[in-house]
């Protein structure tokens, strides 16, 4: 075959998605020791070494960002893949496709990778590939461990994922710590609800003998990182500690490893028990220059398996009314829950949450999620929302749903009382069997029309796009916690975006309309007060995302209140998303469209702050822009905003004050001829 032939096959391959074996990498002909993957514009890198045991490593514009790096699994039966194997086939392929996400910050999602899937072969002589995709906004990796020679046992116990991340130097990064880390009932922090602050420290900061939550934000001098994972199917959740070995100072300049820690089982079974053919989930590092950056990126949903849903066509975003604790004593009674379903009617909101005891007392073994407790007429209940055009979510205690499969006869039911979804909280765990309860229940509920709120949850990992009826989820510190502490600063809400909504929807609860300055706030276990100013609540709404966006406040404090509008009137989900200008921690203005209007949301710390924002993301021709902005005198009355309009083009530049912990939004039409 001539040379011109063989790359016309090759170019054609390419083009159809197809994979092409790299024969420079055959046993004779092959570069010793190394086979590298670079995105499709070239700028970030990822390197596979041949080395014992097995190591990999990613540059940005051609500078370290990860240096040499561990990769292997070892199993119970003494296997040790990645300890000394060598490599015996290399393909390549490319995507550059797109897929339509109706539930996310953009509507059109471009999926273009470079891929590299490298076979190895152990001493042992089983063998397993590493696949690597590269994007312009990050990478993902995962283990493969193809099906076992006839004769060979089919199952496999994992008993420690060897992946490590080793950084060049001491670098600064963000960390979440699970609650109750450290004490006896949770030592290493594996159990938990995935609610936490991710307060600056250095990586020699972390610790040896505990874990810490993933996403895991990291600053180097080439780039931002963010560890997180994707497609987390039948295995155990990623967590990260820091390698004994590293370096324990916080002014160290030596390079610093963090490992891969998975969730162990309960039932004492190592970390993963399965069969073979299996494959990991990806180990995924979202990748920016400037941290605005990630907040744009589609990285861990683009490596999620796609849609197994048949037809989600019944799949409705919005907001809904919440009856819950938060707001003041509710009462568990039809009258109390027809106040809430009247607020969501009033707003233009499809949904209100009944919440916990509407079935009684709950997480015991008489507690059933068919009965209705007495105090509520679930029959006129649901006829008052059905003439309100208003839909009901019910909330539920994960083991009331677990025991004896009482969640089958349940959602069978709850699909006839015509409910559009549920809340099931508590679960506080992502071990392998838990993470199979997940996609069980989420299975289950979609055979009868019902999207999912997980709570007490572990962070996504892309559920959304493969099952689009899991449509949020909890693993946040949220609004909840200002009845109680002072933990939700304006610096918490503002590092959120660039940590945990990196893994994606995030049922936070906005909304909170009883606004104060940090040193007026006071935690209120009756009424529960917000830092920062009405402003800046109403931003949360365009810069946080949730696709089902439960909105926390009592229905008292929205009625005639500034900003009540808005909040009629913003999406929950968006056809685009743009970043306008970002600093974690101090700071965030992004624009997003749904169909033809734009929404622009701007937040500062405790700074006041002044935008000069460039409105080049609108049309052509005249808008009309509907202005909500902090008051003269929002530094010290942090409920008084002002509403202002004016005509608008894309030439112009759009000037913002913002009180200290203040924000602005603003609504852009296209203004009629």
């Amino acid at each position: 075959m001539n040379l011109k032939l063989t790359l016309s096959l090759v170019a054609l391959a390419t083009l159809l998605g197809c994979a092409t074996t790299d024969s420079s990498h055959s046993e004779a002909a092959r570069p010793k020791g190394q086979v590298s993957v670079k995105s499709p514009d070239g700028t970030i890198e990822f390197i596979l070494r041949e080395s014992t045991p097995l190591t990999y490593s990613v540059a940005v514009d051609g500078r370290p960002v990860l240096s040499e790096s561990r990769l292997g699994l070892r199993f119970k039966d003494g296997q040790t893949l990645g300890a000394n194997a060598r490599l015996v086939k290399v393909e390549r392929r490319q995507s550059n496709t797109t897929w339509e996400n109706k539930l996310g910050k953009r509507r059109v999602v471009s999926d273009h990778h470079q891929e590299l899937r490298a076979k190895f072969l152990e001493q042992s002589g089983r063998s397993f590939e590493i696949v690597v995709r590269v994007f312009n906004d990050g990478l993902g990796f995962r283990y493969v461990l193809p099906e076992v020679r006839s004769g060979e046992t089919q199952t496999f116990i994992l008993e420690e994922e060897q992946t490590q991340f080793s950084f060049p130097d001491n670098y600064a990064c963000y960390a979440g710590i699970n609650e109750n880390t450290g004490k006896p009932e949770n030592p290493v922090g594996y159990i938990g609800s995935q609610e936490a602050e991710f307060k600056r420290s250095r990586l020699s900061d972390l610790p040896t003998e505990q874990v810490r939550m993933v996403p895991l934000l990291v600053e180097t001098p080439g780039a931002w990182v963010a560890i997180t994972e994707s497609d987390l199917y039948d295995w155990a959740g990623l967590w990260l500690n820091r390698m004994p070995n590293s370096v324990n100072t916080s002014n160290s300049t030596a390079g610093v490893r963090l490992a891969a820690r998975l969730a162990p089982r309960l039932d004492g079974q190592g970390l993963v028990k399965s069969t073979f053919p299996r494959q990991s989930p990806w180990r995924t590092l979202l990748i920016a220059r400037q941290p605005g950056r990630f907040i744009e990126s589609d990285l861990v949903n683009n490596l999620a398996s796609p849609c197994r849903l048949q037809d989600p066509s019944w799949l409705r975003p919005g907001k809904m009314a919440w009856d819950h604790w938060w707001s003041g004593d509710v009462k568990m009674d039809t009258a109390t829950l027809k106040e809430y379903v009247q607020l969501a009617a009033d707003m233009g909101w499809p949904y209100q949450l009944v919440d916990w005891q509407w079935y009684g007392p709950y997480n015991k073994a008489t507690a059933s999620i068919t009965n209705v407790n007495p105090a509520v007429d679930m029959d006129e209940l649901r006829r008052f929302a059905k003439e309100k055009g208003v839909r009901l979510w019910l909330w539920l205690y994960w083991t009331d749903a677990d025991r004896n499969d009482a969640y089958k006869q349940a959602f069978a039911l709850y699909e006839k009382w015509g409910i559009a979804g549920i809340k099931i909280d508590f679960m506080n765990r992502d071990d392998q069997e838990m993470v199979n309860w997940y996609e069980k229940l989420t299975r289950a509920a979609a055979e009868h029309h019902l999207m999912i709120n997980f709570h007490g949850a572990y962070k996504p990992t892309g559920m959304i796009r493969t099952y689009p009826n899991q449509v949020t989820r909890e693993g946040i510190l949220g609004n909840e916690y200002n009845r109680w502490s002072a933990r939700v600063t304006p610096e918490h809400k503002l590092t959120l975006p660039f940590t945990r909504f990196l893994a994606g929807p995030a049922d936070f609860t906005p909304g909170g309309f009883l606004n104060r300055q940090p040193e007026q706030f006071r935690p209120d276990g009756k009424a529960a007060q917000v830092q920062g100013t009405r402003c800046a609540e109403l931003a949360l709404f365009v810069v946080y995302d949730s696709p089902v966006c439960c909105v926390c406040d009592h229905p008292t404090h929205y009625r005639n209140q500034p900003g009540a509008d808005f909040l009629k009137l913003v999406p929950t989900v968006w056809d685009d998303t743009r970043v306008l200008e970002a600093a974690v921690g101090e700071r965030l203005l992004m624009a997003r469209r749904k169909g033809d209007r734009w929404f622009l949301g701007a937040l500062t710390a405790r700074n006041p702050r002044d935008f000069a924002v460039k409105l080049d993301f609108l049309g052509h021709g005249s808008w009309k822009a509907r202005i909500w902005k902090d008051a003269e005198d929002s530094d010290t009355a942090a409920e008084h905003l002002v509403t202002e309009e004016r005509t608008v083009s894309s030439g112009d530049v759009l000037n913002l004050h913002l009180a200290r912990c203040g924000g602005a939004v603003v609504q852009f039409e296209v203004s009629p001829l």
